[in-house]
């Protein structure tokens, strides 16, 4: 009778009741666990992961490691190398070499400059100060006769505007009373620069060749009566460049020359020193 009984308690059970009270306990177990460890889906692949949290190191590429090998290589030969003095077979070569690409044979024998138009050049034994003395011994006398505005009577160019303060902070004993212009364009706006040589005479010029050439472009500068024009040719920067080292003032300094220098050489009416 028992039997009978379980038997008819089975089959009027519904569908989902069927298993017993223990084995409703086990699935109802299985399925907590199953929510509480199911895995977190996965980010799809179109997902950006977001960059700013990680720091990607730039792969150098071959070109930059060459050019590294370069730099380093042509930094220490010339650390280990022994200075020479510049001469003025040195301009004479570079200004060859530079219009070589562009000018006939008989336009490049025209820059040929004469020997006669070069003062002596530093030998490395000089001060700035020392150096001028010894190329213009009668500056004070020179300095007294001039009295022209929108000029000056000796220009010394470098390479940039804090070599260009160190070189007036050297002329101290040479220049004396003579009055001197920063002639580059840091800080010094070129309508202001013309506004001076306007109003006063100027003896010595020291800057760079980019600022000299646009106050020449602005006629606030006539190279008439200059009479002397020096180059900071020796003297080297951080990297061991000198100031005809580095391409865009070797190219500023060319294309200075070709607006009235090389006619005034000559014609021996300007003198060229290499500092």
């Amino acid at each position: 009778m028992a039997d009978d009984l379980g038997d008819e308690w089975w089959e009027n059970q519904p569908a989902g009741a069927a298993s017993s009270p223990e084995a409703s306990d086990g699935e109802g177990d299985t399925e907590m666990m199953q929510q509480e460890t199911a895995p977190v889906p996965a980010l799809s692949k179109k997902t950006k992961q977001p960059k700013e949290c990680f720091l990607v190191q730039p792969k150098e590429t071959k070109e930059d490691a060459t050019k590294t090998r370069k730099r380093r290589k042509i930094t220490d030969v010339l650390a280990k190398s022994e200075p020479k003095p510049g001469t003025p077979e040195d301009l004479q070569k570079l200004m060859k070499d530079y219009y070589s690409s562009n000018r006939s044979v008989i336009e490049l024998e025209e820059l040929n400059l004469p020997d006669s138009c070069f003062l002596k050049a530093n030998d490395l034994t000089h001060s700035l100060s020392s150096y001028l003395k010894e190329i213009c011994p009668k500056w004070v006398k020179l300095r007294k006769n001039h009295n022209e505005k929108k000029s000056v009577l000796m220009l010394i160019i470098c390479s940039s505007a804090l070599r260009a303060l160190e070189l007036i902070r050297s002329m101290t004993a040479f220049r004396g009373d003579s009055k001197v212009m920063k002639l580059f364009a840091k800080h010094i706006k070129v309508q202001e620069q013309v506004k001076l040589l306007e109003k006063r005479v100027v003896h010595l010029g020291v800057g760079t060749p980019g600022r000299i050439k646009e106050l020449i472009k602005q006629g606030g500068l006539n190279l008439n009566p200059l009479k002397f024009l020096v180059f900071d040719w020796n003297w080297r920067d951080q990297k061991l460049r000198r100031m005809m080292d580095i391409p865009e003032i070797r190219k500023e300094v060319f294309e200075l020359l070709e607006m009235g220098v090389l006619s005034l050489c000559k014609s021996e009416s300007l003198k060229l020193g290499l500092f």
